[in-house]
């Protein structure tokens, strides 16, 4: 595997934004309520994404270090404009669905982090691959959530009828609860697999309480001596 399509299956698999990395929780909860919300936000922000990361990556030799940050904000929000634009006129009933979390893309965690991390220290293609990567990892997931989502909460799928009308619908499903309870089984169910979520890989060992922890005690201990 080169290093391109290392970008592309990290994004998908190993480093997948919402499952793995656990980041765009925003737009992942509130616009996953069907499968074609999920695919048009993903879409959305996949092209603003892989914009975003061209754009910072050939400006990452121009942009001083103690503005970058309002650099990458001024870069995405034209993006974003561009892109939400583009929706409303082409694709009206989308635009509806989505909102406010079009013009969100701005701040999401993301963008900014992939343009942080990855866009400002590789070059235009590898940005460009670790983009296309992220995007279609997000829109996989966006969409796999809301298609159980929208299975179960309303008996559809992409608004085709697919649960007989005998079987009555758990409406939870396509309400803000929902969203958690989906998420959190998706994410149980990958760790038992042996794929762990970002925040598992950081401590190791980590019990999830922190005043107990001995790691915490012993590195407290450590700062205190000095």
């Amino acid at each position: 595997m080169n290093k391109y399509t290392e970008r592309i299956y990290n994004g998908i698999v190993k480093e997948n934004p919402t499952f793995v990395l656990m980041l765009g929780m925003c737009p992942t909860l509130a616009v996953s309520t069907a499968a074609i919300n999920g695919i048009g936000m993903g879409i959305s922000t996949t092209a603003v994404l892989i914009l975003s990361n061209v754009v910072i990556s050939a400006l990452r030799k121009v942009i001083p270090d103690e503005v970058r940050l309002p650099a990458y904000i001024v870069i995405v929000a034209t993006l974003v404009t561009i892109t939400e634009l583009v929706i409303e006129a082409y694709l009206p009933a989308l635009y509806s669905a989505l909102g406010i979390y079009i013009p969100l893309i701005v701040v999401n965690c993301i963008i900014l982090g992939r343009a942080e991390a990855y866009a400002n220290k590789n070059t235009v293609p590898l940005a460009a691959f670790d983009g296309i990567g992220m995007g279609i990892g997000f829109t996989v997931a966006l969409t796999v959530i809301g298609f159980i989502r929208e299975l179960l909460g309303a008996g559809t799928a992409f608004g085709v009828q697919i649960l007989p009308a005998s079987v009555e619908p758990i409406g939870i499903f396509i309400k803000a609860p929902g969203a958690f309870l989906v998420l959190a089984i998706i994410v149980a169910v990958l760790n038992a697999f042996g794929v762990k979520n970002r925040s598992r890989e950081l401590v190791s060992g980590c019990d999830g309480c922190c005043a107990t922890c001995s790691k915490m005690t012993a590195d407290c201990g450590k700062e205190g001596s000095k």
